[in-house]
């Protein structure tokens, strides 16, 4: 259960974080989002399986989305994928799946 501060100062041993959106996916999008950038952790995956996100976060209309935050220059950059779109990861380059496959394994 994430805690209200984070014992974590640098994040350069823990390559990737994965976090799955409930109804608390403010958490998720903004304040973790904030979080794991400023400690340094390279990318930070949110999956929003069921399509709750802000808008502005997985688009309109809403649909389940895999967003890919990497670390490039201090900051995150991101990537949303889709649907049948290939999931694309510096963390795990040879990494082969859709994000249909996620969802539904």
């Amino acid at each position: 259960m994430w805690e209200k501060s984070s014992t974590l100062t640098k994040g350069e041993s823990i390559p990737l974080v994965v976090e799955i959106v409930s109804s608390n996916w403010r958490d998720d999008y903004l304040t973790k989002l904030i979080n794991y950038e400023g400690i340094g952790i390279n990318e930070y995956w949110i999956v929003d399986y069921l399509g709750i996100g802000g808008y502005r976060y997985i688009g309109n209309p809403k649909q389940p989305t895999i967003s890919i935050y990497q670390l490039i220059d201090d900051e995150y950059q991101v990537q949303y994928f889709r649907g049948n779109e290939s999931i694309k990861s510096t963390t795990f380059p040879g990494l082969n799946l859709t994000v249909d496959q996620i969802f539904q394994g």
